[in-house]
């Protein structure tokens, strides 16, 4: 991401889902939320709002849960870079349904959507910049990491297409291309998703499109999801190494 604030996000809508239960880090984090965990000596969360301020983002929509309260006390002495508006589901509504319900706080054309509990390194303006909400339904951030096996994998074709989301297999051996938790949504899009029951995003809505109707985008910089303690005991080192070589 470029310290610049390049046209190109002018009216980008961002969206945080940071309203999960949680239930992998239970015994490791159980007095706040993943998008608090102590990451390189600061919340995660702020380093996520650094870095969106970073690249030239000036307001995120954080779709709140499970400790709530936790994140909005933060907030108030954390002091972010960009404006930070929030909105807290009444029960859990799964990834999808957060978009749901937070559909009406969301306006424009396009819509990025960051999973709360990932880091990925990304150019966001040139990802902003190769996406026509006219012509294209959505785009999907991937990144190819050499251990596949703990995640869902992607098909992608020659046109930079995805043909499959294929499942996890703990049996996979070696590389793959993955999903890195960031889609970048259509208007229209966004709409049939409002208009459904989806609970995730992922399994009910996105994998469920017809093949080929997502783009890929290919993220060249740091990846990891601070979703399991062992994840999330190497994630300040990612984080300080992405933060310092500006690769975020």
């Amino acid at each position: 991401m470029s310290a610049v604030k390049p046209a190109v996000l002018a009216g980008l809508n961002v969206a945080v889902l940071a309203g999960g239960l949680g239930t992998r880090l239970r015994g490791v984090l159980d007095d706040r939320p993943k998008i608090l965990a102590p990451v390189a000596g600061r919340a995660f969360l702020d380093h996520l709002l650094d870095a969106f301020a970073l690249a030239g983002v000036e307001r995120v929509l954080l779709c709140l849960g499970h400790m709530a309260d936790s994140v909005l006390s933060h907030l108030k002495v954390c002091k972010p870079a960009l404006s930070v508006d929030c909105i807290v589901e009444p029960h859990p509504l799964g990834t999808g349904g957060a978009l749901r319900y937070a559909r009406s706080r969301l306006r424009g054309d396009r819509l990025l959507v960051v999973n709360g509990d990932t880091w990925l390194g990304f150019d966001l303006p040139r990802l902003a910049a190769s996406f026509d909400p006219q012509v294209m339904a959505g785009t999907l951030v991937y990144v190819e990491v050499d251990d596949a096996g703990r995640y869902g994998r992607l098909d992608i074709n020659h046109e930079e297409r995805i043909t499959a989301f294929l499942e996890k297999d703990a049996t996979h051996h070696g590389g793959g291309m993955v999903n890195g938790g960031v889609y970048l949504l259509s208007d229209q899009l966004l709409d049939q998703l409002s208009a459904g029951t989806a609970i995730s995003l992922e399994r009910d809505f996105l994998e469920k499109l017809p093949p080929r109707t997502l783009h890929a985008f290919r993220a060249s910089g740091p990846f990891i999801d601070i979703g399991t303690p062992e994840s999330l005991a190497i994630a300040g080192s990612v984080v300080r190494q992405a933060m310092f070589g500006r690769a975020v």
